[in-house]
């Protein structure tokens, strides 16, 4: 009788099998009420140091009611809104209830050393021009004040009065003074991207005067298109920021830093248009560990991506994302991060309830030594919000403890509190977090961070400068270790600047401030000791070990091609493949190939393009989303 009962029992996911990750915290640090989390729409988070303590808060883009600026108390393990409504505050500008804000981003544009916060505001409008301009709000004369309000940049015209969506911040030139970048959503020629950025020679800060201007033309990057999400960071290049952006209704955008200020679209080359897609949240991470920065981001109710970057002159990002992961959703946010302190990263998506349940989902992306990293769901727990109207998210570490809390936005379609959760798993685990500043003292957002570590090799994170969808990530390279080392630390600034330190046992469950060199580059005084599959070299530095130069023969006589890869190699079979295809990475069979730099794609990837285009026709659902 049991095994007829087994048998007719609904299968269990290995998701449902496993503990819950997340926990909710919210009745406790940041219960529902009108002052601190109010029932409204809500979209964008952005983390930042609002007040100028040193601490972080979080910002809340508010749609239907006042953007929310949250501090976290200690003695009371609270957080509490600072934006009061009260017009002798500081930060009561900071509220602007007319604005209908959805995106949100923070950086330093004009080198004071203190953040500015961008807040692109929509009223109403879905698409082309708005009636209600963007926010660049900048603390002076005792409380914030809006930069683009002021006489010289009213002349100017450059504030943004078109309906965008996601924003972030990019050091084009490597100067330490930030850009906004403005995914704005056009409405046939109106509403191309913008890129707002201080003109320093119109400028005059002794007199407090910051003239702005919009040089998206200049730059390169003023394309017509339906803007979604935007993410910023070292992704073609080692050091200088490129950008990505995940469109709707056209090519994603990939844009290669020409190394003087401008940019180059090189996403068909690289392979990542999804031309038949529509992008949302996006994020930067290096999955394997090979040193290369993959992209990550979700498609409204299509396939989700994992685009890992290959060591590959003619395909440069293979899509690796399972069948699960894929799955289709009407996705929002997505975050990369070690929750868990495991070692490894996971990916957060959050989902909106859209013409029903769509829980959040939580996968595991681990390293494996010779193949694509193995992706793994993972029980989401008290986090799966099956009817929640999610629309931002952020992960940060609220109290200090090392692991990274989890708060979720809502609204869109429903009015919801904000809510928050704590990691379940991982309390034993090491961590290290890294704060980077600027030569001005500001966060340094889209610098690269290398931890070196004795067992698990390097680990890279980027401080983040606008990613998720209309969020912006805490600018701090928190890294999860499990029982692993840190044995150094090494920090690369957008204009190539880097700093090394040694780290010592007792660096280990802190938090470390890198500070921007001033004369010499720093490097280490004593050796450091490299993980398996790196060497020292003259510089003391630990850099990828070639096996297959150093032993000839570490392959097998039936996978005798050695591929050096980033900490390691793999070996595969001897074959050759017709024109336009080339062998798999592991030497089992020739596939097509979907991506070129320098060149076009492949018959075996033509011949379809028309095929995809007629399936989308009569199953394009134009989302009336934000």
């Amino acid at each position: 009788m049991l095994a007829w009962v087994l048998l007719f029992l609904p299968p269990v996911s290995s998701a449902q099998r496993s503990e819950p990750v997340f926990s909710s915290i919210t009745k406790s640090i940041l219960p529902p009420n009108y002052e601190n989390n109010p029932t409204q729409l809500n979209y964008g988070v952005a983390v930042t140091d609002v007040d100028g303590d040193g601490d972080l808060e979080v910002f809340v883009a508010g749609y239907n009611g006042p953007n929310l600026v949250l501090k976290y108390i200690q003695d009371q393990k609270r957080l509490v809104n600072i934006a009061v409504d009260n017009r002798s505050s500081p930060f009561y500008a900071l509220r602007d209830r007319q604005g209908n804000a959805i995106g949100v981003t923070a950086c330093d544009i004009d080198g004071d050393g203190r953040e500015e916060i961008y807040v692109l505001n929509t009223n109403n409008a879905f698409s082309g021009r708005a009636t209600y301009s963007d926010k660049l709000f900048k603390f002076r004369n005792g409380r914030f004040e809006d930069l683009l309000n002021d006489d010289i940049n009213e002349h100017r015209d450059v504030a943004n009065r078109m309906a965008g969506r996601s924003v972030a911040c990019v050091d084009r030139k490597g100067t330490g003074r930030y850009a906004i970048y403005i995914a704005n959503y056009a409405s046939g020629n109106v509403g191309p991207h913008a890129l707002i950025e201080m003109d320093e020679l119109a400028s005059d800060l002794s007199q407090g005067v910051i003239a702005l201007s919009n040089v998206a033309e200049e730059a390169g990057v003023n394309k017509f298109t339906g803007g979604r999400g935007v993410v910023v960071g070292p992704i073609l290049n080692q050091i200088l920021p490129d950008v990505f952006c995940d469109n709707e209704y056209g090519p994603n955008f990939l844009f290669r830093n020409n190394g003087d200020g401008t940019f180059t679209d090189v996403a068909q080359q690289a392979g990542v248009e999804d031309p038949m897609q529509h992008g949302r949240g996006v994020a930067l991470a290096d999955f394997n560990r090979d040193g290369r920065t993959d992209i990550v981001y979700g498609n409204w109710n299509g396939p989700h991506r994992l685009f890992m970057q290959l060591n590959n002159r003619r395909q440069k990002f293979k899509d690796i994302a399972s069948q699960k992961f894929s799955m289709p959703s009407p996705v929002r946010t997505v975050i990369a991060a070690d929750f868990d302190n495991d070692n490894e990263l996971e990916v957060f998506f959050n989902n909106i309830a859209y013409r029903g349940p769509s829980a959040n989902r939580l996968f595991r992306v681990s390293r494996r030594e010779h193949g694509d990293p193995q992706i793994e769901e993972l029980n989401v727990g008290e986090a799966s919000e099956p009817e929640g109207r999610g629309t931002g998210a952020v992960a940060t570490d609220f109290d200090g403890d090392g692991r990274l809390e989890l708060l979720v936005s809502h609204g869109e379609s429903a009015a919801q509190p904000l809510s928050v959760y704590k990691v379940l798993q991982g309390t034993s685990n090491s961590w290290l977090r890294v704060i980077p500043r600027t030569k001005f003292g500001a966060f340094a957002r889209g610098a690269k961070v290398v931890v070196y570590t004795k067992k698990s090799g390097t680990h890279t994170r980027i401080i983040d400068g606008g990613s998720g969808y209309l969020c912006e990530m805490e600018p701090v390279a928190h890294f999860g270790l499990g029982k692993d080392v840190a044995t150094g630390v090494e920090v690369y600034w957008p204009d190539g600047r880097s700093v090394v330190r040694l780290l010592e046992p007792s660096d280990l469950n802190s938090v470390l401030e890198i500070q921007y060199p001033r004369d010499v580059e720093v490097t280490p005084t004593a050796q450091t000791e490299c993980g398996h599959g790196f060497a020292l070299n003259e510089k003391g530095r630990c850099t990828d070990e070639d096996e297959c130069t150093r032993y000839p023969f570490a392959c097998p006589l039936d996978r005798p091609v050695c591929v050096n890869t980033y900490g390691s190699y793999r070996c595969r079979a001897k074959r050759r493949c017709n024109q336009g295809f080339e062998p798999s990475d592991d030497g089992s069979a020739c596939v097509g190939q979907v991506a070129y730099f320098g060149g076009t794609r492949s018959f075996a990837d033509r011949k379809w393009s028309g095929l995809c285009f007629w399936l989308l026709l009569p199953h394009v659902l134009r989302p009336g989303l934000l």
